[in-house]
């Protein structure tokens, strides 16, 4: 695979699987076309026989991933209000697949992660954060509405004053202050993420897989997932077509504080 890496930890009875975001070159970004095969490697999981008892989603390049890819992101501009709803929605759900999965997923967050980076981790069960690493919610920084699932995962996850504080702000937190806050279960220094990953992942093994399953599915709400998705693409596909969309990304080019004027 040309975007992701994948490796199997063989145990007694069962196995883990290890899913890591790899691109170098774009410090693992997220694309199209990275989603593409993150989504086909979920659906080759949830066919796998034996099935595995854990998922880690971790990161290469010292970094788990820097969020939206900006090439990607300005090529929404050029497009119309329902190119831009629809794409968005299916690239939303291309890494929102691991939600589907029928076994628990950890988050080895070994790194920066930003905007729908931070979404993916808080699509998983569980989450380890790196001590050192950034971590923030900077859609409105982008003059854009959050995407990736945020609006409804932080919400679900930490309740409306908690998703308001981190999606509104848009602030850097670091992994201390990220796990004071309860938004991830362990912090360690960025070498030890992914140890820590796999020693959760070993204890969930240990635990009833059928029952495990059951547990999934009943705390899962997936149609309400999918109708956020469903506004978050249609707020997103508005703000791509304004002036202070394109004001942040000239912003990022000239490495400058966007000035936003309210513009459509």
């Amino acid at each position: 695979m040309k975007y992701l890496e994948t490796e199997t930890i063989e145990l007694e009875s069962t196995r883990i699987e290890m899913l890591y975001l790899n691109h170098e070159e774009t410090r693992n970004s997220m694309t199209w076309e990275m989603g593409e095969e993150f989504y086909n490697y979920i659906q080759i999981l949830k066919n796998r026989e034996p099935r595995p008892r854990c998922l880690i989603i971790s990161g290469r390049n010292n970094v788990f991933s820097s969020g939206g890819n900006l090439e990607f992101l300005k090529s929404f501009s050029e497009k119309t209000f329902e190119e831009n709803k629809r794409d968005m929605f299916t690239f939303y759900n291309f890494f929102l697949s691991v939600r589907t999965l029928p076994f628990p997923v950890i988050a080895a967050v070994n790194g920066h992660a930003i905007g729908a980076a931070l979404s993916l981790a808080f699509a998983c069960d569980l989450r380890v954060f790196a001590l050192e690493s950034k971590y923030s919610f900077n859609f409105v920084k982008l003059g854009i509405h959050p995407g990736m699932g945020s609006s409804y995962l932080v919400k679900e996850l930490f309740g409306l004053d908690r998703a308001n504080y981190l999606l509104m702000l848009g602030e850097i937190l670091t992994g201390q202050e990220a796990f004071r806050m309860g938004l991830c279960h362990d912090v360690v220094p960025f070498d030890d993420v992914t140890r820590r990953a796999t020693e959760l992942a070993i204890n969930i093994s240990e635990s009833g897989p059928l029952a495990l399953r059951l547990l999934k599915r009943n705390l899962s709400d997936y149609e309400a997932l999918q109708a956020a998705l469903r506004k978050e693409a249609e707020a997103q596909a508005e703000n791509f077509l304004t002036k202070d969309f394109l004001e942040s990304i000239k912003a990022i080019e000239e490495k400058r504080k966007a000035v936003f004027l309210d513009r459509y």
